[in-house]
């Protein structure tokens, strides 16, 4: 590894967020691994978005345990009493009955979600946008059943018809989850895979009365080292230890154009390389969650990595339910980003890709 690079993608994070880090496994070691402002080793803050994977892959582990509960797999059609419990009938919008568990995993079911949405590779507004956040994991605010400024009670287009980045539609997936297995979604993730990959003390945040299920749409809340070790899982196509905890088959499902999603380069909740990255793997496959959090994995590269980033209340106790693990260092009061989110997460790619060398 050419640690000047790493290095290098280690300053960037510090540029682009307050708080944070940077580790990096490569052929099964750990080969990088630094922190700043309230990011440390023993830091459990609030993922956003990156638990997104972590609810997808529960659905590949559960689809692999009851294939008599899901004879089409992902094309098996949802919106039914089997799936879904009495509180989401009738159905807000009758085309909801044709959604398939693909399409809500891959958010092409229609949901409303976030602007632009895309449909055959070019951009579209959504009138109006869905819910995002916490709001967006309210099972009633999922499921069509409150209006308001901001719902899911219409679909924006056909099944299947185009691409929105809809946090209902994820959380959707995971109210399933609970409904057939009558298991909270913490539950599951803690049995399947939580408890296999060795992780330590974890669980789910936003913190809120209005939430009585586990965030099936982020919001996982866990070390750097632990869910360094969840990209490792993905790198290896769901093998840990000698156990397979999620079909190879899923895996490779996640890192590549899916046919559920031939919108945008957004497969099973997670991100693709759609080839505007200079120096990226065409493999590469990652997620990010707000606030600047984001794990990579490049399986021609044998490698996988996770920049830590966070708000300081994605740290908080309010917000994690967790004990707090006080850092020895603290962000400059001052501080101001020096650019972008998404930039820094395209960058810092580009930079993991630069650092492994031949041999």
């Amino acid at each position: 590894m050419d640690v000047e690079a790493l290095e290098e993608a280690f300053r960037l994070a510090q540029r682009s967020t307050r708080n944070g880090g940077l580790v990096v496994v490569r052929r099964g070691w750990l080969v990088f691994e630094r922190y700043f402002g309230r990011g440390h080793r023993q830091a459990t803050p609030n993922l956003a978005s990156c638990g997104k994977s972590v609810t997808s892959l529960a659905v590949g582990a559960l689809l692999a345990e009851r294939p008599d509960l899901f004879p089409d797999g992902l094309d098996q059609k949802v919106f039914t009493p089997r799936y879904l419990p009495e509180m989401a009938f009738p159905l807000s919008d009758p085309r909801k009955e044709h959604i398939r568990l693909g399409q809500l995993l891959a958010m092409s079911a229609g949901i409303r979600g976030n602007n632009p949405g895309s449909v055959r590779g070019q951009p579209v507004q959504l009138e109006p946008a869905g819910p995002d956040g916490w709001p967006a994991m309210v099972d009633e605010m999922a499921l069509g059943k409150t209006a308001g400024e901001r719902n899911a009670v219409t679909l924006w287009c056909d099944p299947g018809g185009g691409y929105s980045y809809a946090t209902a539609s994820i959380h959707i997936a995971s109210i399933v989850l609970r409904h057939v297995t009558g298991m909270e979604l913490e539950a599951f993730v803690a049995a399947r895979l939580a408890g296999p990959l060795g992780w330590s003390r974890w669980g789910y945040g936003y913190r809120t009365a209005k939430l009585r299920h586990t965030p099936g749409g982020g919001g996982i809340c866990l070390r750097a080292t632990d869910l360094l070790r969840f990209a490792y899982l993905l790198l290896r196509e769901g093998r840990w230890g000698g156990r397979q905890l999620v079909p190879a088959s899923y895996v490779r499902h996640c890192r590549r154009r899916s046919p559920f999603n031939p919108h945008f380069p957004y497969s099973l909740q997670f991100q693709l390389n759609a080839g505007d990255i200079p120096g990226a793997p065409e493999d590469a496959f990652w997620k990010s969650g707000s606030g600047g959090h984001c794990f990579y994995v490049a399986p021609s590269l044998d490698l996988a990595a996770f920049k830590l980033g966070g708000r300081d209340g994605q740290y908080e106790p309010a917000d994690t339910g967790l004990p707090p693990t006080p850092s020895t260092s603290q962000a400059d009061p001052a501080w101001k980003p020096a650019l972008s989110a998404e930039a820094a997460e395209r960058e810092t790619l580009r930079l993991l890709a630069s650092a492994v060398r031949s041999g």
